[in-house]
């Protein structure tokens, strides 16, 4: 499984709107964007996508941007992840709805299924928040100071 610059740059916003969660003020675009390196074209069309899968708020007007509406340590990964780029399969076969060519009867199936399963597991057990205060430390080490 890849996880494509949707899930990237979406776990990134959502990382920044963290850092800032509690401040009272929203977010704009131009803000996320420049400290998370992401094209602010592209960020506008991730941003509505986690608006629509009730992560964030949207407030418009000159001093608007973006809030999340949930708290980071209440946003599992896997909920983003899922969001944005769909069921986690490793492989096709996996999906409900997949007609096997093998007909059940593959024997990689159970080495696909305890893959996802992990990745499942890793992904569940780590927020939003989790991700933040890594970033936070990162930022601190490096000298870039979030005000």
């Amino acid at each position: 499984m890849k996880i494509s610059t949707k899930g990237d740059y979406g776990i990134r916003a959502l990382i920044e709107l963290a850092l800032h969660y509690g401040e009272g003020r929203p977010i704009q675009n131009a803000e996320i964007a420049a400290r998370q390196n992401i094209p602010e074209s592209y960020l506008g069309q991730l941003l509505t996508m986690l608006r629509r899968a009730g992560f964030i708020r949207s407030i418009r007007g000159t001093q608007g941007g973006h809030i999340l509406i949930r708290p980071p340590n209440g946003i599992l990964i896997s909920e983003v992840i899922t969001a944005l780029e769909g069921l986690i399969l490793p492989i096709d076969c996996l999906e409900e709805s997949s007609q096997c060519t093998q007909n059940g009867g593959c024997a990689q199936r159970d080495l696909w299924t305890h893959v996802r399963d992990a990745i499942v597991r890793v992904l569940e057990s780590t927020t939003v928040a989790d991700l933040a205060a890594k970033e936070q430390q990162l930022r601190e080490r490096n000298g870039h100071y979030a005000i």
